[in-house]
């Protein structure tokens, strides 16, 4: 698909990647709908658009409330004409190990619930809620092609205190695999990007000997920036060949 062709919904845009994924499809031509919780921050992403040739709209999101989704679909798709992709790109980290003993005093502590239910929430229960319903509005309208991209993470392989946070990623991951086989009859591809340690708002908020451990362990040594995943989601968007894959880019980090 070409670049200016896009009319994409992407979920997180008001910050971090989802704002450069955002200004940079603007600047290729295309119709862009932001969504996410940061009023403030939507309102800056929205100015920043103006200045490319494509189109820049924005409003309020929740991705894990299910009538917040649908409400936005039916307001994106009227404002941008029709849609004929997603990035699914909102998330949040409520890091916790599942269970942990301290040190000095011997009491037992648990990941809470709500630090579970909140993660998976944005980052699992609603990217599935706006594929869910970007693709049954493709359908209705006969929209297509269409495309599809997940933003997955390094953490879906496995990282310590991050149950949550690694469940949501993983699903999302395996569900690209099945999103493409399911919505193959109707021309739309799935993706995945996987990032590892980006500099965005979300990683400059971590404890920063752990920053400097994770920023060390990685072999091309430097954090990644949300240029280099733009980099690989552009390529889900324009190969109309890949589909049902993730693309890991993370330095070659391990974890």
């Amino acid at each position: 698909m070409k670049l200016s062709d896009l009319k994409v919904i992407i979920s997180g845009g008001a910050q971090g990647m989802g704002r450069h994924f955002a200004l940079r499809l603007a600047e290729a031509g295309a119709k862009v709908a932001i969504g996410d919780v940061n009023e403030g921050g939507i309102a800056e992403t929205v100015e920043l658009g103006r200045k490319g040739p494509g189109k820049v709209v924005g409003r309020r999101l929740d991705v894990s409330n299910e009538g917040d989704v649908a409400s936005y679909v039916s307001w994106a798709h009227q404002e941008l004409g029709g849609l004929n992709a997603l990035i699914n790109n909102a998330g949040i980290l409520r890091d916790g190990l599942l269970v942990k003993k301290d040190r000095e005093t011997g009491a037992v502590k648990v990941l809470s619930k709500e630090q579970w239910d909140a993660v998976i929430g944005v980052n699992l229960t609603g990217a599935t809620l706006l594929a869910r319903d970007v693709v049954a509005k493709m359908v209705e309208t006969g929209h297509r092609p269409g495309v599809v991209v997940n933003i997955s993470s390094v953490a879906r392989h496995g990282n310590r205190g991050q149950s949550n946070y690694t469940a949501a990623k993983s699903a999302l991951a395996a569900n690209t695999k099945t999103w493409s086989l399911e919505f193959a009859p109707f021309g739309i591809r799935v993706g995945a990007v996987a990032p590892g340690m980006i500099e965005t708002p979300m990683t400059q908020g971590m404890n920063q000997k752990a920053r400097e451990g994770l920023v060390a362990a990685i072999p091309v040594g430097r954090i990644g920036e949300p240029e280099d995943i733009w980099l690989a989601v552009k390529f889900v968007i324009e190969c109309d060949y890949f589909n049902g894959r993730t693309i890991d880019v993370d330095g070659g980090l391990t974890m």
